[in-house]
């Protein structure tokens, strides 16, 4: 059976940087909203910290935070909890593939408009490199493997290979252009 750490936090009502601060915080974990101030991840490693920063950002807001050992009552309640952060996995998985074709539509966009300059080449590197970053943290969420994190890292492969085309385009572009001013 799955054990859960349940967050159960009480903040005051101003100012509401935060609240905004501590939902932040669980968000950026993956930590499943179980309703009004009450939140909760899997028993393992990878959300300790998140949840201690949680409970230290409550705290210096006046608030209170408790944290709790959980299990289902049996083994369909641990299945349940384990759908409902599974479901959540996929959500921002899904995000993610939506972003890796926004991704790949912008290259293809400066590669119609013929913009091959190493300011444009930049900013899509770091685009690349901010998606990479989501990748790693989703991964490491994703305790429990929701279906399209395989299909997330085959898009990234192809966002990464797409970037180095457009790379060899921006300095096959520099390259001639240099050419023609000697």
């Amino acid at each position: 059976m799955s054990q859960w750490l349940v967050l159960v936090v009480k903040l005051p009502a101003e100012p509401s940087r935060h609240r905004v601060a501590v939902w932040r915080e669980l968000r950026k974990i993956g930590a499943l909203s179980l309703g009004q101030g009450t939140w909760a991840v899997p028993d393992v490693p990878v959300f300790a910290d998140g949840l201690d920063r949680a409970v230290s950002l409550t705290e210096q807001a006046k608030g209170q935070a408790v944290t709790l050992r959980a299990a289902g009552r049996g083994p369909d309640d641990a299945a349940r909890f384990q759908e409902l952060f599974t479901a959540a996995r996929s959500a921002d998985w899904t995000e993610f593939l939506a972003d890796c074709g926004k991704f790949e539509q912008e290259l293809a966009k400066e590669i119609r408009n013929a913009k091959f300059t190493l300011a444009e080449l930049e900013e899509e590197e770091q685009s690349l490199e901010r998606l990479r970053r989501w990748h790693r943290d989703l991964t490491v969420r994703d305790v429990f493997g929701a279906p399209e994190a395989a299909q997330a890292g085959e898009r990234l492969r192809q966002c990464a290979a797409a970037c180095e085309d457009y790379a060899e385009r921006v300095f096959q572009a520099l390259h001639e252009t240099s050419g023609q001013s000697w």
